[in-house]
């Protein structure tokens, strides 16, 4: 059976299952819910196992069983939880996950498993199982449960570990492993009964196959939770006994995969794999109807593109019906644009997905930044079901591990200076996710000793940055400081920070996302880092600006209200043009000035945009509205000597392009 079809669902599943060993890792590590986190990491690692198995990756299922071993010590209490069982445990499931992927892509000779195996291997030795014992009893006292089967062939006994999940998943793997060798002329009980688990630990196979004895037993054991294996051939009887605890079936022959539809089949209603995974999909059986299928990412990039090309020919209809004024036309073309824009919003939550799928890794990152650095962090996350979209997700991973990595390196203190500052000795750092309107707003916060303004103005001095008669920074002027290409106040370079592209990566990288990042700070109590993020990237609901005779695409996540420009609101303070509007002060910024206009001439009507960058309000003056429309954004790569304040472009119903305007890039 071929399974490198199933390899990419093997890669998906596992990831889940690594995350999952992760999580309850921190939480066995703070002694967190007594003995339910050592039985979901065993569970976890041993499906990893039986999957890595039958796709044939040895190593991976090496690993796996050897983490099983040390953690079914842990579970029986014959070892105890130590920060050096912690340490392996958690270099265990690093390697797990670079071997998993290694070995989907074909690269298991990269695998550096060797030293965190012998660690494993070392701490993990101890009397075999119980269930181990029933391969010691001698096969003339041995009580096999199932009748042998009809037929001619090889006779394949098999007994089952005591503890098997799902043994009849478990046993249909074992057969199909075996049609591999030859043709299954009989099994016992009927091969239905073992799918629907009616047996109890034994079943007998018939196979006309020519292979030895031994090359059997290893394919048989191969298939995991094996306590005994009897092979019975022409030269007479040949047990072959379970691999005791500690010991390693990696080399064997994997027998085939068995997921997706067979694995649905296998199970039965269970809904579970071998070993307590969710399967991949749910099948119609007995009169259940199937309600999840996994898509290609792909897919669902050729669908969003294809309804933004619909959601432009939508807007060109509708200039051209406007223009006819024809009502049967209108109405139909009313019609089309309701249903073009259910089949948007379906497609646009097709493709969401909440934000642990991406957070759930960050608690790992602290913990190991924060025990290089001897630090003590309480790290929260918070608004872990809010929804982005799948592209949008991925790309701010690396965003959020740069701000993460500054707060553990530099935010916060270690023990001893927080105490002396009168603060707990264990930091608070919290990473929460909230919708605001059309956009999604994470922060990262933190309560450690906040960013030195006078540490950055003396480096920005000595770079020549600033006017070196300047005094202070304000929270604008010291983040665009601080995320300044190369720029860093460390005074070393360390594994986690100081080489000066953190915040640099985050404000290019959040930018480029049609986002905008915001920072606070004070100076002992902590900083707060805000990233405003669109829904999606394909398609965004923009305010249509006009200056002179040119349209710009202001994306409605920023924008919260429009007013018209009346000159007994305009004030200057510190040199700068300024707008009261009701009991606020807002900076202004003239459109016409970012794109290299001259001044409008005096006398005409002009409108003021809302912006809102996470904290702060400023204010946008242009010629003119041209209303709200949805547009689909298309990237583009503008020549060096343009304005830099626009990330990307679209086409509008008439056919006309229009550049959208990148608000965070506005100071």
């Amino acid at each position: 059976m071929d399974t490198s079809q199933y390899a990419e669902l093997f890669l998906t599943e596992s990831r889940e299952h690594v995350s999952a060993v992760n999580h309850w890792l921190l939480e066995l590590e703070r002694g967190a819910g007594g003995d339910e986190p050592v039985s979901a990491i065993f569970r976890a690692v041993h499906t990893v196992k039986g999957m890595s198995a039958t796709m044939g990756y040895g190593v991976v299922a090496e690993l796996s069983h050897e983490m099983e071993t040390l953690l079914d010590r842990v579970r029986r209490r014959a070892t105890t939880i130590t920060p050096e069982v912690m340490d392996v445990l958690f270099r265990a499931a690093d390697v797990l996950e670079q071997a998993v992927e290694a070995s989907v892509a074909g690269r298991a000779e990269e695998i550096r498993a060797e030293s965190v195996l012998e660690r494993l291997r070392a701490m993990g030795r101890a009397t075999p199982r119980a269930s181990a014992a029933i391969a010691a009893v001698p096969l003339s006292e041995a009580l096999w449960t199932a009748p042998v089967p009809a037929g001619s062939g090889t006779l394949v006994r098999v007994r089952l570990q005591q503890d098997t999940p799902l043994r009849g998943v478990r046993a249909f793997l074992i057969v199909q492993s075996l049609r591999r060798l030859g043709e299954v002329t009989g099994v016992s009980p009927e091969l239905s009964a073992l799918q629907g688990d009616e047996f109890d630990l034994d079943f007998a196979v018939r196979v006309a196959t020519d292979a030895p004895a031994p090359e059997i037993a290893r394919l048989v054991k191969s298939a995991g939770d094996v306590a005994l294996v009897h092979v019975e051939s022409a030269s007479g009887m040949t047990p072959q006994r379970s691999p005791a605890v500690g010991q390693t079936t990696a080399t064997a022959r994997p027998s085939g995969m068995l997921m997706a539809a067979e694995v649905a089949h296998a199970a039965g209603d269970s809904g579970e794999l071998a070993g307590g995974a969710p399967r991949p999909a749910e099948p119609a059986l007995a009169g259940r109807t199937a309600r999840h299928v996994r898509i290609d990412l792909r897919r669902l990039d050729a669908l969003m593109n294809l309804i933004g090309e619909l959601v432009i020919a939508r807007g060109r209809l509708q200039q051209i019906g406007a223009q006819l004024g024809h009502p049967a036309l209108d109405e139909t073309l009313q019609q089309a644009s309701r249903l073009i824009a259910d089949l948007r919003d379906e497609i646009v939550s097709s493709r969401m997905v909440p934000v642990w799928q991406v957070f759930d890794r960050f608690p790992r990152v602290v913990r190991d930044g924060a025990r290089a650095l001897g630090k003590q962090i309480d790290f929260t996350i918070e608004g872990k079901d809010i929804e982005l979209d799948r592209s949008m997700l991925d790309e701010i991973g690396d965003p959020i591990v740069h701000l993460l990595r500054n707060a553990v390196d530099h935010g916060i203190e270690l023990p001893e200076e927080r105490e002396r500052a009168g603060k707990p000795a264990a930091g608070r750092l919290t990473l929460s996710a909230a919708r605001d309107r059309s956009a999604v707003v994470i922060r990262v916060t933190d309560d450690g000793r906040g960013i030195d303004r006078a540490r950055v103005l003396a480096k920005a001095h000595e770079a020549g940055l600033v006017d070196a008669s300047k005094t202070e920074l304000t929270d604008d002027e010291l983040m665009r400081l601080v995320a300044r290409p190369g720029f860093s106040t460390a005074a070393k370079v360390t594994d986690l920070s100081g080489r000066g592209v953190g915040v640099d990566a985050v404000f290019s990288r959040v930018r480029a996302l049609g986002g905008s990042v915001d920072m606070r700070t004070q100076t002992g109590a902590g900083t707060t880092v805000t990233l405003r993020l669109p829904l999606t990237l394909a398609i965004l609901r923009a305010l249509l600006t006009r200056v002179e005779h040119e349209l710009y695409a202001v994306p409605m996540t920023h924008v919260c209200e429009t007013v018209e420009l009346k000159p007994e609101g305009l004030r200057t303070l510190r040199g700068r043009e300024v707008l009261a509007l009701r009991d606020d002060v807002l900076p202004l910024l003239r459109l016409r000035q970012v794109v290299g206009l001259p001044p409008r001439a005096a006398g005409g009507r002009e409108h003021v945009i809302v912006l809102e960058l996470a904290d702060r309000r400023a204010g946008l003056v242009v010629d003119g509205l041209a209303g709200q429309e949805e547009i689909v954004v298309k990237q583009y790569d503008p020549v060096q000597t343009a304005v830099q304040a626009f990330s990307g472009a679209t086409i509008l119903g008439d056919g006309a392009p229009a550049l959208i305007l990148d608000v965070g890039s506005l100071s």
